[in-house]
């Protein structure tokens, strides 16, 4: 299916491009989302009338995440689990967990950007955890993990 991204889509392409996708990523992710639309003549002729906007709006957004990525550098958010003696969480520390210590300091993170690719945390200790806060801009903060032996 052809379609045209309406803002940058990481490892597909730039506002404006036409790329070719699969069928359901399309209906079911980026047309949903807002992300992209069909490749048609009055699509075309309608998302030309709309550039500069969109390019503007994609701006905003970016700057946005820029300032936002700024506050959250240093940033060390602390969880206490129960812990064995050897240092291993009996649960773990998720993206949710971690997502609900930084609304606790101020800041609104969604806890799909917090990136994981390790999986959640089972260890007591330090981590240094990545923030997807735009296709382009990355924060990184520090999740430290306190054992409770009880």
């Amino acid at each position: 299916m052809q379609i045209i991204l309406l803002e940058k889509v990481a490892k597909l392409g730039e506002l404006g491009d036409v790329v070719k996708v699969k069928e359901g990523y399309a209906r079911n992710y980026l047309i949903p989302h807002g992300k992209a639309k069909r490749a048609t003549e009055a699509n075309l002729a309608e998302f030309e009338a709309r550039r500069a906007e969109l390019e503007r709006i994609q701006a905003e957004r970016l700057a946005g995440a820029q300032e936002l990525a700024a506050k959250l550098e240093g940033v060390v958010v602390e969880v206490t689990r129960k812990a064995g003696m050897d240092g291993r969480l009996f649960g773990s520390v998720s993206n949710a967990d971690i997502a609900d210590g930084l609304t606790a300091q101020g800041f609104e993170i969604d806890r799909a950007a917090i990136r994981m690719p390790e999986g959640p945390l089972k260890q007591v200790g330090e981590a240094q955890i990545d923030i997807g806060l735009h296709s382009d801009v990355v924060a990184t903060i520090t999740v430290s993990v306190l054992g409770d032996q009880q």
